[in-house]
């Protein structure tokens, strides 16, 4: 754990292991060499620094007027928009790792000018620096028992303990607000990031519920769970289909956070939560099936915006809805070509067992609509290959049936740092997910994987005109070899925050 403290001391007395001195790209010349013979520093290092958003160099502050060994230059590029202090922080968090720096100093003392180049508010770029250095500082580290490293004589891995960000005087109390704000959304998608990378057999559909059981006595939320009978007195035909062939009974739980006033707004979040999906009878090739395990992530997002929502006390009432269970090929699973009725009524013809999140959301957003009606629901899943196909894994699919709440989204995706893109549900491609048999078909063909997954699920809207699907297939996991810290990445949980702050 981390602690994160606001100070206004000089430079010249604080102690730590490392000092963050960051230049923006067009400070270089102007400011950087004369901020160096200040301190005693050799400004010689400046021929090796070009100040790129995230460039770093260290240099050692031996015979210096500081009391701290080493110095961290950082480049923030063109200090214009807030990815630019995103990308920074990051790469502070992985020097820190790197240098096993247990304290750290990081100099905010131009933030106040930071915010006004960005057009943000001083808090907004301190709670960014604060969640995006926590967040580069991740690492899942609890499966592993240390041994074969004590073997080897390796050096045990050392924590930041503390981090001090240091302003001056009079941004002192809006700095500190703010801090706890980041601290509260780095926590949640912390939160959603432990819940991906555990494998299939450490979580199942009861452990889903556990986690969000956890959460809301954290946060204060109310929290409801329906167990394996009740989903099935429900008639929560999707759910119940694709957990035929497990062992582990499906949970379908409901976390409720209300403010302390009257709510502006009412938003419903449904997470797709199958905690490990081998495609059930329609059974998925063996390369990378074990990441598989990150097919809960929209589940994860929603259980820690839930959470932050709470923590932040937002002023909306947000209620997440979380189908849960897993997809096995068992001897009782469901079949291609099988006939289900969803919780709505609406009967599904099952054409690929693999097409199994759209079933279990299906029950979900009916029920999320007809018991709570919300201004507005929003569904989080990774749903399907073909969204990668078309955007790549830093990117998220956003379908909406109302343009102006898309452009909400896509701003809300642009401030966070987690981008998505608007793709089209229109009317013609409703004619690629028609059955013959039932009130429609699971799956649309070859084309437009993603488009016909979203048409499918608007079918269970039952009218309502402010629905947003966001496929995170792409961006919820980093495979190996990509990001530097693989596995879960909590795409959402910022995203979703955003947009309930900025709710009109």
């Amino acid at each position: 754990m981390t602690k994160v403290t606001v100070t206004k001391s000089s430079l010249k007395n604080l102690k730590s292991n490392l000092l963050v001195m960051p230049f923006a790209a067009k400070d270089l010349k102007k400011d950087a060499a004369k901020t160096l013979e200040t301190f005693g520093l050799d400004k010689g290092a400046l021929k090796d620094f070009k100040g790129k958003a995230g460039d770093s160099l260290v240099v050692y502050s031996g015979g210096s007027k500081l009391k701290i060994p080493r110095v961290l230059l950082l480049g923030l590029g063109d200090a214009a928009e807030m990815d630019d202090f995103r990308k920074s922080s990051y790469a502070v968090a992985q020097q820190a790792k790197c240098l096993r720096v247990q304290s750290l100093v990081f100099d905010c003392s131009s933030i106040t000018a930071w915010a006004h180049n960005t057009g943000e508010t001083t808090g907004a770029v301190a709670e960014l620096l604060v969640d995006s250095m926590l967040y580069g500082l991740y690492s899942f580290e609890r499966l592993k028992s240390g041994k074969l490293e004590k073997k080897k004589g390796k050096e045990e891995k050392v924590q930041l303990g503390e981090l001090k960000i240091r302003v001056n005087a009079g941004s002192v109390k809006e700095t500190s607000e703010a801090v706890r704000g980041g601290e509260i959304i780095a926590d949640a998608r912390k939160l959603a990031r432990d819940l991906v990378n555990l494998p299939g057999n450490l979580l199942n559909a009861d452990d889903i519920a556990d986690a969000a059981r956890k959460s809301a006595e954290k946060s204060g939320c109310k929290v409801t769970v329906f167990h394996k009978e009740e989903i099935e007195e429900l008639g929560m035909g999707g759910l119940v289909a694709v957990n035929k062939g497990s062992r582990n009974p499906p949970t379908f739980t409901i976390l409720d956070y209300e403010p302390a006033s009257e709510p502006v707004a009412t938003v419903a979040l449904v997470g797709k939560g199958v905690t490990f999906d081998s495609g059930g009878i329609s059974l998925k090739p063996s390369n990378a099936m074990e990441e598989m395990k990150c097919d809960m992530a929209g589940a994860a997002a929603v259980i820690g915006a839930v959470e932050a929502a709470s923590l932040l006390g937002l002023p909306m009432r947000v209620i997440g809805f979380i189908p849960a269970t897993d997809n096995m090929p068992g001897g009782a699973a469901q079949t291609p070509g099988d006939v289900i009725t969803t919780y709505s009524g609406i009967t599904v013809e099952v054409g690929n067992t693999d097409a199994e999140g759209r079933l279990i959301l299906a029950d979900a957003l009916a029920y999320a609509i007809q018991h709570y009606k919300p201004d507005a629901i929003i569904d989080l899943a990774t749903l399907t290959g073909a969204c990668i196909v078309a955007l790549g894994y830093s990117v998220a699919g956003l379908f909406s049936n109302n343009d102006r709440f898309a452009g909400r989204i896509y701003e809300a995706g642009r401030r966070s740092g987690e981008k998505v893109w608007r793709m089209p549900v229109w009317e013609e491609y409703d004619e690629l997910i028609k059955s013959e048999v039932a009130d429609v078909h699971n799956t649309g063909g070859k084309g437009a994987g993603s488009i016909t997954a979203a048409k499918f699920l608007e079918k269970f809207l039952d009218g309502h005109k402010t629905w947003a699907h966001i496929d995170i297939a792409g961006p919820a996991f980093s495979s190996k070899g990509g990001n530097k810290n693989q596995g879960g990445t909590g795409f959402g949980v910022r995203l979703l925050i955003d947009l309930l702050r900025a709710w009109e």
